[in-house]
């Protein structure tokens, strides 16, 4: 409660301190009187008691007017909960069944109150608190993980008691936290900041003589400290922590910080990353004298700082005594403190000069030497000139040269790279792509630092893509050193119509048009049919055929030549030119190069299925062999897809899932991967929520889904496709499966409402197999607040049910309370047959029939048969002669088509007929003749059906009519008097 009130003074010093980026300080010695507010309770019953449960734990809440007030006690393994009402709550749900780790529940009357009495199970624990307008008390059964209670920064007073120790040119600020907080200090100015991380009030009355210091203002917000503290510049600021206090000299010798370093990271966006041990968080605050904003790096003792000022174009980091104090013009500064290292950064990466910049100048280099590009990732022509000398001795002076300029650098890390880059130029002009990736490597990983340098990066990246490692070569093209480049962009503009990203490779190209006429020819030639391919991808065929002829043009090789022709034929087939398109297609189909063959036989294969030249066996045989001749790429997705859709339309549903299946997890990366994930979904659908899987055996049904049960959309439409399959196998009394598979669905992939329904069909399916316990777990795991009432009541029946088989009558009279539902009056009815309780049981047996004996000419189902036959005797065992000639007289006419016409008649006439043993025999056995248990079973079988559209279905299946949608549980859910209960 301390901690409370002194945020609450806290907030009436400083209003606005939650603002990001603002802060007030307010002088140290203003008074501050505590206030405390309190919240309006929520318009509820005066007391609701609201039970939830997950894998951990059960919280058991007490809302309303009263019981937002209830107060929580713990007397050893005894949790007492007092209410202040003299009406004795309702917990007949915690008495019938205790949450897991609680052994008794008890209510017992005190003074004005009443308390409720939790007895914990060995083992067990608990932890109460107040949330959301309610007192909330959570219990843990014995082993399970029961969250550790932290202890308070904040001393007990409320605020961190401050003490000045002064001498003659110093003085020392103690902070007397009452555990371990990280901090800043450091020194903007003319003024001395300590941030910590933690919010709380400072106590500084005996703080008020600061020495050479004049004055110390202090403020909070939402999660942090800040102290002002204003000193002479000249002064000296040391920092030193021990546990939880803290200590400030301002004045003395100079301690100079040190214990943090800060280094450039070039992997992704360009960022400054400082190493400092025990970082907690970034706090960002605004000096009230000059009105700048700027950031502060906590940290956790022992002290460390920073003891140089280093400035960029994005940011300065300020000398500091402990943490880190950044500065900055920019308003989109990142700042990520995780564990010991802290993440300086921009959305686009900082400016920062080349790692080039620190090394020395190289002596001139020769006139043959390959010249720089005038872009970091361009390939120049002329870099694979040999001259007059041959290949090989151009090769050997250029290694030589990289090679000397190597080893001198192994001992000067300033040394020259001039000789290294000019080898790698003419390696990747040369078309020896691995070569220059190794060269590159070397160098990296000689000098680190070097991953900042453009060119170095660049020619990495055009080196790996021309080997053909597109993914490693984005990384590089991505990277911040080359943030913005227009070379890079056409490079990513080809990488990505190579994934078949088609829209993103058309931005790209668009971002690269300064640079591309300046590649060599067959990369000119390349990227025009890539750029072609995508902008027939995309719908602009005007674009796309102004590409192919600047494609054409540059007098490209013979297979660069054939990648636009695949391009060309694609377009023909747009264009509505089949056989054009068939011929181009076939014609590159014969090339000894599998990356361009392989999408023109594709493409033959499905211009022949369409003109009806190509069985379907034919072209899935052919389609099989493609997917293994060529892989990783948007060739391949497109021929995966193209498979899958041919398998799903002979019914090959395994072989279409596997395939599809099998492909997505390879190609997760590839841009059109999600294409191929939504084509696999779209299959599981179809199968299992649109009926394409009926026409299989159930058994059949349930191996495929459980091959591929991962794919089950979570929410509403995985529930259905789960009760559906689970209905089919009902159906044929496979219990077992189908207890398995919705038992799968709750635990593993629903929560709330969602796990509570398909819950209760578990526990429906658990009870027709005879098994109450399970079915009572299935209940009880799965309870949630805010359910809706008809499920509510679904519930309620079937948790009577189970505890009726188990014998537990009159815990299951007490589930049902008050309700006086259908589904409840056929479970208490059929409790007071076990009972013996024969009057109250035929009464309520004859009430589920209604006015159905006004209804003759139709004949009584095996159900309503069942439930007459149990009345007549149950008004004959308890001698109720009236009630009896009533229900003689209301269904003596269905007993000529009765199914059981000797039952009946026995049933009706009652004790009073009977003569000699054969009739009094028979009279025994009429139990066993009316199994309401077996009409039960049949009627949620039905309601199965209903509830999954399986008899809408097989109507309409019966009538030619089209499937009709499937109803959802709550539109199944008929009024409680108009549907049919169970008998």
């Amino acid at each position: 409660m301390a901690r409370a009130r002194s945020r609450t003074a806290i907030g009436r010093t400083s209003t606005a301190l939650g603002v990001a980026g603002t802060i007030a300080l307010v002088p140290v010695l203003t008074g501050v009187a505590p206030v405390v507010a309190q919240e309006a309770a929520a318009a509820l019953d005066p007391l609701t008691i609201r039970i939830g449960a997950n894998e951990g734990f059960t919280r058991v809440e007490f809302a309303g007017v009263v019981g937002s007030r209830a107060r929580v006690r713990r007397e050893g393994q005894t949790v007492i909960v007092r209410v202040g009402t003299t009406a004795a709550p309702d917990v007949s749900r915690l008495k019938v069944d205790p949450p897991p780790g609680v052994a008794e529940v008890q209510t017992r009357s005190v003074m004005d109150a009443t308390e409720i009495v939790v007895t914990l199970a060995e083992g067990a624990d608990a932890r109460s608190g107040v949330a959301d307008g309610a007192v909330f008390l959570n219990l843990y059964p014995a082993g399970a993980a029961v969250p550790v209670e932290t202890a308070s920064a904040v001393p007990a007073g409320g605020a961190v008691p401050v003490t000045a120790t002064t001498a003659q040119d110093r003085v020392t600020l103690t902070f007397g936290w009452a555990s371990p907080v990280g901090a800043a200090v450091f020194r903007r100015g003319e003024a001395v900041w300590v941030v910590f991380d933690t919010a709380a009030r400072m106590d500084m009355s005996r703080a008020r003589a600061l020495g050479p210091a004049s004055d110390a203002r202090w403020a909070v917000g939402p999660d942090y400290t800040a102290i002002r503290i204003a000193a002479p510049e000249g002064l000296a600021v040391t920092a030193n922590g021990q546990g939880p206090q803290w200590s400030v000299t301002i004045g003395g010798p100079s301690g100079g910080g040190s214990g943090i370093t800060v280094d450039r990271e070039d992997a992704g966006a360009t960022s400054l990353v400082a190493t400092m041990a025990g970082a907690t968080k970034t706090v960002w605050l605004t000096d009230p004298m000059v009105g700048d904003r700027f950031a502060a790096v906590t940290a956790r003792a022992p002290g460390k700082g920073f003891g140089d000022r280093r400035r960029t174009v994005d940011l300065t980091l300020l000398p500091t005594a402990h943490g880190l104090a950044v500065e900055t013009p920019t308003d989109d500064l990142m700042i990520r403190a995780e564990g010991d290292l802290v993440t300086l950064g921009r959305p686009g990466g900082l400016t920062l000069s080349p790692p080039s910049m620190a090394l020395e100048a190289a002596t001139p280099v020769e006139a043959e030497t390959p010249r720089k590009a005038d872009f970091p990732a361009l390939v120049l022509a002329d870099w694979a000139a040999t001259g007059e000398e041959g290949f090989s001795a151009r090769h050997r002076r250029l290694q030589d040269a990289a090679a000397e300029e190597s080893i001198a650098a192994s001992d000067n890390p300033r040394a020259p790279i001039e000789a290294r880059v000019a080898y790698v130029r003419f390696l990747v002009g040369s078309g020896l792509g691995y070569e220059a990736v190794g060269v590159v490597n070397a160098m990296f990983a000689q000098t680190p630092s070097l991953q900042g340098e453009p060119e170095l990066r660049g020619l990495r990246g055009a080196a790996r893509a021309s080997i053909g490692r597109v993914e490693e070569a984005a990384l590089d093209f991505g990277a911040g050193p080359l943030a913005g480049d227009p070379s890079a962009k056409v490079w990513q503009g080809w990488i990505a119509a190579e994934q078949g990203d088609w829209a993103g490779a058309r931005q790209a190209f668009a971002a690269g048009a300064a640079a591309i006429d300046q590649f060599p020819a067959e990369w000119r030639a390349r990227f025009g049919a890539a750029h072609a391919m995508a902008a027939l991808e995309t719908g602009d065929l005007n674009a796309a055929r102004a590409l192919l002829a600047y494609s054409f043009s540059q007098e490209a090789p013979a297979a660069d030549e054939l990648t636009a022709r695949l391009v060309q034929a694609r377009l023909f087939e747009i264009d509505g030119q089949t056989d054009r398109a068939l011929a181009v297609y076939k014609a590159i189909a014969r090339a000894p190069l599998d990356g361009i063959a392989t999408p023109a036989k594709l493409g033959v294969i499905k211009i022949e299925m369409a003109k009806g030249t190509m069985t379907a066996d034919a072209a899935a045989g052919q389609l099989e062999q493609l997917k293994w001749r060529w892989r990783g790429d948007a060739t391949e997705l497109a021929v995966i897809r193209t498979l899958g859709e041919l398998y799903l339309s002979q019914g090959r549903y395994r072989e279409a899932m596997d395939t599809l299946k099998r492909a997505g997890n390879r190609l997760a990366n590839l841009p059109g991967a999600a294409e191929l994930q939504l084509d696999l979904s779209n299959a599981f659908k179809a199968l299992f929520l649109d009926g394409a899987a009926d026409g299989l055996q159930p058994v059949q049904a349930l191996a495929l889904f459980y091959d591929f049960r991962d794919l089950t959309p979570v929410g509403a439409d995985g529930d259905e496709m789960v009760r559906r399959l689970a209905r089919r196998l009902v159906d044929v009394d496979l219990l077992d499966q189908a207890a398995e598979l919705l038992r799968y669905q709750v635990e593993n992939r629903l929560e709330g409402v969602a796990k509570a329904q398909v819950a209760t069909t578990l526990a429906t399916v658990l009870l027709m197999d005879r098994q109450p316990e399970p079915a009572l777990q299935a209940i009880w795991n799965s309870r949630t607040t805010l359910l809706p009432s008809a499920l509510n009541a679904e519930r309620r029946a079937l948790e009577a049910r189970a505890l009726m088989e188990l014998g537990r009558y009159d815990h299951a009279l007490e589930v049902l309370g008050d309700d006086r539902s259908a589904e409840a009056n056929g479970v208490r009815a059929d409790i007071f047959w076990k009972q013996e309780n024969w009057a109250g049981a035929a009464s309520l047996y004859e009430a589920r029939l209604g006015d159905r004996h006004a209804d003759t000419a139709r004949p009584l189902t095996p159900d309503e048969e069942s439930r007459v036959i149990r009345a007549g005797v149950g008004y004959s065992l308890a001698r109720d002669g009236g009630a009896l000639a009533r229900l003689s007289r209301n269904y003596a006419p269905f007993t000529a088509n009765a199914r059981s016409p000797a039952a009946m008649r026995i049933a009706l006439d009652g004790l009073d007929g009977m003569d000699g043993v054969v009739r009094a025999q028979d009279f025994a056995g009429l139990t066993a003749s009316a199994d309401t248990f077996t009409g039960w079973i049949a009627q949620m079988k039905q309601q199965m059906r209903e509830r999954t559209g399986g008899a809408q279905a097989a109507a309409g299946q019966a009538t030619g009519g089209s499937r009709p949608a499937t109803p959802a549980r709550a539109q199944a859910q008929a009024p409680a008097a108009a549907r049919p209960a169970a008998g």
